[in-house]
């Protein structure tokens, strides 16, 4: 290892750094605190019903959770390793794009402070779209700003083969090759070999992009950035141009027409759903609240110091070419969110892509010259990194700081394996009679309970006026007259009518949720109801 590290010291110690970080995340799925968010155990359902897309989704976080349960089994570990996995990866392709934008030393920054950032640090633990997302779209950073060099020197070679024909005269210089990050590497071939290097990359860059959209749909706000910045900076500005960016296009299309095909079958569910959580039919309005709650998150999940030092990195290396690049991959993602946020309600974790190519400025423009800066700079970035570790740190392990269950957002992922036991032994004492089912109004709840009941049964949602969701699209438990079955709600209710007069005969037990120290963390109101008489199916109306 230390002959290794003489030859390639930052390759070594990123090396070094994963392993230590995955291995310590494998142990912490294993032996955490955490049980499967309800997101998770909602794709795991997914997962055993593959599909062309689902509901709210593309299919790619169920085809994950699906490879990884297949090999570890039905298992938190089962679910999650492929968190671990993509983790590693996606700082593995921060390396290499902050090594071809500037140096090594941006690039093991980058993948290094990556691992670091609460934001990023969840999604390698929790399984969750956000995972793949990332890498995906890394990837796909990676391959366009390989494209786009290599197109670039394409048009280059063109023009100094114009120039040096005599029957062709030109008052125009020869373009100058690529600067630092370009691809030159591939000059020596020569123009053909270029040229055809370009396209690789470019239908590479298109099946990226598709499987990014097979994971999450804000993917498409890959073609805005890559758009813009083709557009706006004037060196890259011929490569509209050319045929690679629609190739890349039309190949990421391609990829994503399992999700348009099952759509056209299931009446276009998904778009509903997702003109739902855009609140397109709000119209304009302001909402200052839901403005400060997004902006107040984002100092939350990147941290008010490392949010500050993005932002004037970008802004520092905007003017270069490799700083246009990443100033037109970050900026309109995030202030997109920001002005959506003043119109409704945006989850924490939307912005998420903008912040990638932040890192790396972060990298370029503080850290890789850390010695060379001022004493108050140097307090401020170790102080920034420092405050971020801590942050991931606590998020790992709330307990840390004793953090009230209200201001604790890891206890919406604890409780569920208790539940879970409990409802087991409730399961097995009513099918001695008869043959009996589970079913919740929320969607969270049925996920967990069909993971955490021993056997793994088959789970339903009831519609007590809810929106729609995936099991609204599975088949429900309507015919399954005369069986009992088990109710579960969060909090201590009462019985909903709806369902009371779906039964002959009703009993209410309450179940409470501790944390390790016995601290309240929430009731759940399990009902045990016996002979199903049938329900009225209504119309789902609201995505």
């Amino acid at each position: 290892m230390s002959e290794r590290f003489k030859e390639k010291p930052y390759t070594t110690v990123l090396f070094i750094f994963l392993l230590s970080v995955s291995l310590f995340r494998i142990y912490y799925i294993q032996n955490g605190p955490l049980d499967l968010s309800p997101d998770e155990a909602h794709y795991w359902e997914w997962s055993r019903r593959l599909d062309l897309s689902y509901y709210s989704k593309g299919p790619m976080i169920a085809y994950l959770i699906y490879l990884g349960t297949s090999v570890s089994g039905d298992t938190v570990f089962g679910v999650r390793i492929m968190a671990v996995i993509f983790s590693a990866f996606s700082s593995i392709l921060l390396y290499n794009l902050g090594k071809n934008l500037y140096d090594e030393k941006v690039g093991i920054s980058s993948a290094i402070l990556i691992q670091m950032i609460p934001l990023f640090s969840t999604f390698g633990v929790l399984f969750t779209i956000d995972s793949p997302f990332i890498f995906f779209w890394m990837l796909s950073l990676y391959l366009f700003w390989k494209a786009a060099g290599i197109g670039l020197r394409t048009k280059d070679l063109n023009s100094e083969s114009q120039n040096s024909n005599p029957h062709i005269s030109s008052n125009n210089p020869p373009t100058p090759p690529l600067e630092k990050g370009g691809e030159g590497g591939f000059e020596k071939g020569g123009h053909r070999e270029i040229k055809n290097f370009s396209l690789v990359y470019w239908c590479l860059l298109g099946l990226s992009i598709g499987l990014g959209l097979l994971t999450k749909y804000t993917m498409a706000s890959f073609y805005l950035c890559a758009f813009l910045f083709l557009s706006l900076v004037k060196e890259h500005r011929k490569l509209l141009l050319t045929k690679g960016p629609y190739i890349a296009f039309i190949i990421s299309l391609l990829v994503f027409s399992p999700v348009i095909v099952w759509n056209i079958n299931h009446d276009w569910v998904t778009f509903k759903h997702t003109a739902g959580q855009a609140h397109l039919e709000d119209g304009i309005q302001i909402s200052l609240k839901s403005f400060f709650e997004f902006f107040g998150s984002q100092l939350g999940v990147i941290t008010p110091l490392l949010l500050i030092l993005m932002a004037v990195s970008i802004w520092g290396l905007r003017k270069k070419r490799e700083g246009a690049f990443l100033f037109w991959f970050s900026i309109p993602v995030i202030a997109f969110f920001l002005l959506k946020s003043v119109q409704a309600k945006v989850q924490a974790n939307w912005a998420l892509p903008g912040y990638l190519t932040g890192i790396i400025a972060l990298s370029a423009y503080y850290i890789r010259g850390f010695y060379s800066q001022g004493k108050v700079t140097k307090i401020v970035i170790a102080t920034a990194i420092l405050l971020s570790v801590l942050v991931t740190a606590v998020a790992h392990y709330p307990s840390i700081i004793n953090l009230p269950v209200k201001l604790d957002i890891t206890s919406r992922i604890r409780g569920w394996k208790e539940l879970g036991a409990e409802v087991t032994q409730i399961y097995k004492q009513m099918s001695i009679n008869r043959p009996v089912f589970i079913f919740s109004d929320r969607y969270q709840v049925s996920s967990e309970l069909a993971f955490y009941v021993k056997g793994h049964p088959a789970t339903y949602c009831i519609n007590l006026d809810r929106r729609m969701n995936q099991y609204d699209l599975w088949p429900g438990f309507n015919n399954l007259l005369k069986y009992d079955a088990i109710f579960v709600q969060i909090g201590d209710n009462t019985l909903p009518e709806k369902v009371a007069a779906a039964f002959k005969k009703v009993e209410k037990r309450v179940s409470k949720a501790y944390t390790n120290k016995q601290i309240e963390i929430r009731d759940y109101s399990i009902f045990l109801c016996y002979d199903f008489k049938g329900l009225k199916e209504e119309k789902l109306e609201n995505y």
